[in-house]
């Protein structure tokens, strides 16, 4: 139960303005549905957790795209 109510928590839009990708200072797009900060430039993923994101490189994960 409460992995679904953070789930369902979302991320404040102001704070998603100011955060940027900690190793290449670029742009984080939200992504609702993995409740990740995603850097495309880095090809990483961060987590959320209760609303805050994790912008720590040692735990993102690594995207393949």
């Amino acid at each position: 139960m409460a992995a679904e109510t953070e789930r369902r928590m979302q991320i404040d839009p102001r704070m998603l303005e100011l955060l940027v990708c900690p190793l290449t200072k670029s742009v984080l797009v939200y992504d609702r549905e993995r409740n990740e900060l995603v850097s495309k430039s880095a090809r990483l993923a961060y987590p959320v957790h209760g609303g805050i994101p994790i912008l720590l490189p040692s735990e993102a994960r690594q995207i393949e795209e």
